[in-house]
């Protein structure tokens, strides 16, 4: 198991890598989509290639994310069960949902995907919209968003195990709703208090 942590290590920074770069992603997609609304209203032109462009570029932010939303162990859980348990039986969990329910299926999109993708790109398929992109790249995007969390799901595996038998910190401990809730009250608290502290010597010094 240590020799796979670092393997591991390198998942993980790949998985934040890409899922901080395509963040910019939304950026970009919004200004086609605000500069296709101008050309549009003001010129009276527009072309459904940048309604497309706006889907493939939220598609690569939410596919290109995905691996790193697992990374930061921030996708949906029901806390109603897994909240009350303790943490070496959410553990157990966690590595039973990773081995039986999302290494398969990630695996399996992958596999299916994989060939989808190479099949648009081997006759160079076009959208049937009028004036479409390619449709190539869009199942690029899927077959990637799947590899990345392939690859996520082995180095979470990995890691569990390595946090189960005492080889590491647990990268990720459990925080529930209510106590994230409280640290949010409380962090909301710092800085009203900040705030006003830095107000009140505001004023002093304007007194002065």
């Amino acid at each position: 198991m240590n020799a796979l942590l670092p393997v591991a290590r390198l998942i993980d920074r790949t998985s934040i890598a890409v899922g901080k770069g395509v963040m910019w992603l939304i950026l970009v997609a919004i200004l086609v989509s605000s500069g296709n609304a101008i050309v549009r209203k003001v010129f009276n032109s527009s072309s459904n290639a940048w309604l497309e462009l706006q889907w493939y570029l939220f598609g690569a932010a939410f596919m290109g994310a995905a691996a790193y939303t697992l990374q930061q162990n921030e996708h949906i859980r029901i806390d109603i069960f897994y909240g009350t348990r303790s943490r070496r039986t959410q553990h157990w969990i966690d590595l039973f949902g990773h081995v039986f329910f999302l290494l398969p299926f990630v695996l399996i999109m992958s596999y299916m995907l994989i060939p989808y993708a190479w099949a648009a790109w081997s006759i160079g398929q076009i959208s049937t919209n009028a004036g479409g992109l390619l449709i190539w790249p869009a199942r690029a995007i899927l077959a990637a968003g799947f590899v990345l969390l392939v690859l996520q799901a082995f180095a979470e595996i990995i890691k569990k195990i390595a946090v189960m038998q005492g080889l590491m910190e647990d990268p990720t401990p459990f925080v529930s709703a209510h106590e994230a809730a409280e640290l949010e009250g409380a962090a909301l608290a710092a800085e009203v208090a900040r705030l006003a502290e830095i107000e009140a010597q505001r004023a002093k010094g304007e007194q002065k």
